[in-house]
């Protein structure tokens, strides 16, 4: 199988030259989500566990088109405007994935007009 692009109106249309997923074999890569609404495009919520909450629905819509769950994911990349606000995002993150949950990389980035960015694998395979 041949890489395939991921496209779905249940989250947030690209703003760029990328796809929003795409499964290449036996996995599925979904890209860097934000709080973005998917029928408005605009910015959702004032705080971290609001944004963090619509990120991850947009990352669950994506893996739910190309035929996996959240309990697929295996590794997480994301990016906090500020890392003081890790523990609040993280009570919301942790209810998004099952155990075992999924590799995470978490770093400090410039993020413009947002609080959390997040893009996951997820491994599709028997």
């Amino acid at each position: 199988m041949g890489k395939q692009e991921i496209r779905t109106g249940g989250a947030a249309a690209p703003g760029g030259a990328y796809s929003q997923g795409i499964r290449a074999g036996d996995f599925v890569y979904v890209s860097g989500q934000g709080p973005i609404d998917p029928a408005s495009g605009e910015v959702v919520g004032a705080t971290i566990e609001e944004q963090t909450e619509r990120t991850l629905e947009n990352v669950k819509a994506i893996l739910e088109a190309a035929g996996a769950s959240m309990a697929d994911a295996v590794k997480a990349t994301v990016h906090l405007s500020d890392l003081a606000l890790f523990d609040r995002y993280n009570e919301v993150y942790l209810r998004y994935f099952p155990d075992p949950k999924p590799v995470r990389t978490t770093v400090g980035s410039q993020l413009l007009g947002i609080m959390v960015e997040i893009d996951v694998v997820a491994y599709v395979g028997d």
